[in-house]
């Protein structure tokens, strides 16, 4: 799925699902598909039913981007793509095969490819290109764009390179038809995901520049390349500034994904190094409209300033179902310092969440102790079943643990809820004092051959002290880790933060260049191929990729195998339990919380649609800009448009 600002990272999750279409169906043309049953448009879908089909088009959205960048090429390693495009999926430049729902779980409609078949054995699909479909100069969509589009994106996007690791081949069958070919067959969401493929200009990347060189798409570029989307590069300063316009002709604004979405006439990002500056930018108004709220501080005591004391600057919160994930310190396995798993252990118990929630968040997280929180995929209790059976032939691989006890985080303290709150679970263990976790992590540390001496950690054979960096590049980052470094302080562990700028940490992300980092691993419903790319043992050796503790398990890689091949529904959520409960037992993340809403401030010059997808949260393409709203703010804020 298209990972682009608006919807948020979380509906990449969301798009890499299994598609479960009955064999009925195999080998008939099909337009939406869905694994949650039908799509709840049928065939006669129009538009989105959230949507305002009738919403004017123009205005500008201003927004503030963080960092630089130096690319109009997202698909490589190399670069800083500018602020619109999308390492996975085609930003607001290109079109991709079919389009991930908005508003649904599992469910895909046309795009540039009107329709998909498959046979009965999984062994291959076949996409058939909308005859519409056209670049922004006019030249049609063709088979050839698909073909060189899949061929050079599995060779030089690490991404695209692990989603499709089983796609062997693509073959033009006729002047419409492209037949993807697979290497195993009963891998039932590869058809499906193939709809993901983002389509680029063969013409236009084989073609030269203004100055007769030879474009490659191996490496960066800062020429804006030709798009098939509704938006186009309008002009730009290198590193700190991108203006997009809206195509006037685009060729898929009448797709029912298309219909009430996409409105605004211009959509401009500014470059701000600062969290800070960019925050006091937002209240001044000009440079930023919509400002989606990550800190918990800010979001209870910083909406104070005068536009929003007026009313002019609006803050609500969007239930987004999808937003659920796992976020937490992922411990860089291929240091040393981090290879024994008791370490992992002792490291994850370390981490005091519910005095941070209390102090630092107001109590607006929860705690997250499963890769696939908040749903039926989460192991529980201890396994039973089918989980069990698929768990047993490795039980000599496992800690003992898995198979005995029930996965439970340290809780030292019990939550108070806030006036009004609805009543809270139990936590699963019982709230204990501060020292007895300690002393707890202190005999994980024991265990593993470390041992306190002159008030240090210290490794028993080397006489090393345990000490560690974890990386960051924002003021979130700051919050998160200054009340876990000051808790392993009391053990004698020597812990730091390093914030470094947008770009060096993503290039340091890129190539494993940390010893420990704040991650968020976001799921979908129906987990499949992508879990080779969180989990695997040849993406730990792949830069980057999203495995980035390290993880080298064979019993991690024929679980992950388990979730692609599962025949059903009830054997994938046995095999995910099974993955989940193996991953959390060994330790490879340090839990830290969850929220499962959208918090957006933004400037009150939009028209909204009463109602926003309760799956993603605010569909930010659905809104207008209100033309009389804006000319009011722009007389009383200077500078605001």
């Amino acid at each position: 799925m298209k990972v682009l600002p608006r919807v948020g990272k979380a509906v990449l999750a969301a798009a890499m699902v299994m598609f479960a279409a009955n064999a009925g169906q195999a080998q008939e043309w099909q337009t939406s598909s869905s694994l949650m049953g039908e799509t709840k448009y049928g065939k006669d879908f129009q538009h989105y039913d959230y949507v305002n089909p009738d919403a004017p088009k123009g205005g500008t959205l201003n927004a503030v981007a963080s960092g630089t960048f130096d690319s109009f090429n997202p698909y490589i390693v190399r670069g800083a793509p500018a602020a619109g495009l999308a390492q996975f999926g085609g930003g607001l430049l290109y079109d991709t095969l079919m389009e991930q729902a908005i508003d649904e779980p599992s469910v895909s409609h046309p795009l540039i490819a009107d329709a998909f078949k498959y046979p009965d054995d999984y062994s291959s699909a076949t996409y058939r290109l909308d005859p519409r479909a056209k670049w922004h100069d006019g030249q049609p969509i063709n088979v050839e764009d698909v073909i060189w589009s899949f061929n050079v994106l599995k060779a030089n996007s690490p991404m695209y390179n692990r989603y499709y690791e089983n796609v062997t081949e693509a073959v033009a069958l006729n002047d419409r038809e492209v037949e993807f070919r697979f290497d195993q067959k009963g891998n039932r969401e590869l058809p499906k995901i193939i709809g993901d493929l983002v389509v680029l200009p063969k013409h236009w990347w084989e073609g030269t520049d203004a100055s007769g060189k030879r474009r490659n798409i191996t490496q960066p570029t800062l020429e804006p390349p030709l798009g098939s989307a509704a938006y186009k590069i309008a002009s730009f300063k290198p590193g700190s500034e991108i203006v997009w316009e809206r195509v006037k002709d685009y060729w898929g604004s009448k797709l029912p994904v298309k219909i009430g979405r996409e409105n605004f006439d211009r959509r401009k990002y500014v470059y701000i190094q600062d969290d800070n500056a960019a925050w006091q930018a937002f209240t001044k108004g000009g440079l930023e409209d919509i400002q989606a709220e990550a800190s918990s501080r800010r979001w209870a005591t910083y909406y104070n300033f005068p536009a929003f004391k007026a009313g002019d600057v609006l803050k609500k919160e969007f239930p987004a179902t999808s937003r659920a994930s796992m976020q937490g310190f992922a411990m860089n396995m291929r240091r040393p310092l981090f290879q024994d798993v008791k370490v992992r252990e002792a490291l994850s118990y370390a981490f005091d969440f519910e005095t941070m929630n209390r102090t630092t968040f107001f109590g607006f997280n929860r705690r997250v102790s499963s890769y696939f929180v908040g749903s039926e995929l989460a192991s529980s209790g201890l396994p039973q079943g089918k989980e069990l059976a698929i768990l047993e032939p490795f039980r000599d691989q496992l800690p003992p643990e898995v198979f005995t006890e029930e996965y439970k985080l340290p809780v030292y303290e019990q939550p108070k809820p806030k006036e009004g709150d609805p009543p809270q679970p139990e936590p699963a263990s019982a709230p204990q004092p501060e020292r007895t976790h300690l002393r707890e992590i202190i005999r994980l540390f024991g265990e593993a051959g470390w041992k306190i001496q002159n008030g240090k950690m210290t490794n028993q054979k080397t006489g090393q002290p345990f000490r560690f960096e974890i990386l960051g590049n924002n003021d979130t980052d700051e919050v998160i880790s200054t009340p876990y470094i000051n808790m392993l302080r009391k053990i004698g562990i020597e812990a730091t933060l390093r914030i470094v700028d947008p770009n060096q940490y993503v290039n340091r992300l890129n190539n494993f260049d940390f010893d420990m980092v704040t991650t968020v691993l976001a799921q979908s419903n129906s987990p499949g191929n992508e879990q080779r790319d969180y989990w695997s043992s040849k993406a730990a050796e792949t830069p980057g990729s999203r495995n980035l503790s390290g993880i080298k398990n064979p019993v991690v890689d024929a679980l992950v195998d388990k979730v692609i091949f599962a025949t059903d529904r009830e054997e994938l959520v046995a095999a995910t339990n099974a993955l989940d409960r193996v991953l959390l037992w060994n330790f490879y993340v340090v839990p830290q919380y969850t929220r499962p809403v959208v918090w957006l401030a933004y400037w009150n010059k939009f028209g909204i649609p009463e109602k926003q997808p309760d799956y993603v949260g605010p569909d930010i393409e659905s809104w207008w800009i209100d033309p009389e709203k804006e000319k009011a703010l722009a007389a009383k804020y200077k500078g605001v448009n």
